[in-house]
This record gives C-alpha cells, structure tokens and sequence, in this order.
C-alpha cells in the first residue's frame, strides 16, 4: 500500500505532519512493501478555500490511501471519488502515524468530518489559527 502523508517539513520519518491536507508544503509517499519514503512538493498549497486539487498536487503516484490531520470537503470527496481512502490521524510525526497505520487501524474520514466552513487569512497551516493538534475527526482545532 502507498500511503500519502501531508507534511510541514521533509526530515524523513522525523516529519512533522502537517495539520492541513491542502496546505501542506510537503506530501511524503510511504510504500510499505517497499518500505520506502519520497517527498513531493505540494506546488497548490495557497489556494483558494475550497478550491484545493489534490489529485493534481499527486497526479501520476499510485497512491492508495492518504492520511491527514484535516481536510476540506471538496477535497476530500475528489479524493474519494478517485478511489483513495481518506484517514484521520491526529499523530505528530510520519514514524508515529504509521504505527498507528499497522495497528487498529485509523478512522476514516467521512463528509461529517471533513472541514467545511470558511477560513481568515491564518487558517490552514501547522498550529495555525484554523487547526492545530488535538480533536476529534477530519478538521483538528
């Protein structure tokens, strides 16, 4: 399975996750077969509320599931729609959110719980005054 992480910084497995999907700076792929990690460049990180492409941001990776922190509606639903699975992980660091992966499991994340309202100009990123840590579901504040 290729997971994809959104991250605030590429430091390997030492990788804080970011606490938004679409703002994110970094995405790092994860093969677990493999056991390989790669970092991509999130190039659609300022966008528009709403307006988040995130097949765009990984077109061409074979990417399975993804795992975020909070996530909008839109992009979640795209997301879904192109048949990658969507969880919600609320762990600080890549290592950490996959050991959760390998554990239980991680919650899925469904419309209720994707971020649906409107943001000021500090929303999206990593503490940032939209989301930080903590919480339950996709949209951690």
């Amino acid at each position: 399975m290729i997971v994809c992480i959104p991250v605030s910084r590429d430091e390997g497995l030492q990788s804080p996750v970011s606490a938004h999907f679409g703002s994110a700076p970094f995405f790092m792929l994860v093969d677990q077969q493999a056991a390989t990690l790669r970092t991509i460049a999130n190039r659609n990180q300022h966008h528009a509320h709403g307006q988040c492409q995130p097949l765009a941001a990984i077109a061409g990776e074979p990417v399975d599931a993804v795992v975020v922190g909070g996530i909008g509606g839109g992009a979640l639903a795209r997301l879904q729609a192109a048949g990658v699975e969507v969880l919600w992980s609320d762990h600080a660091t890549v290592e950490e959110t996959l050991k959760a992966l390998a554990g239980p499991g991680l919650q899925r994340i469904g419309p209720a719980q994707a971020c649906g309202h409107q943001h000021g100009g500090a929303g999206h990123g990593q503490g940032g005054a939209g989301h930080g840590r903590g919480g339950a579901g996709g949209c951690r504040h």
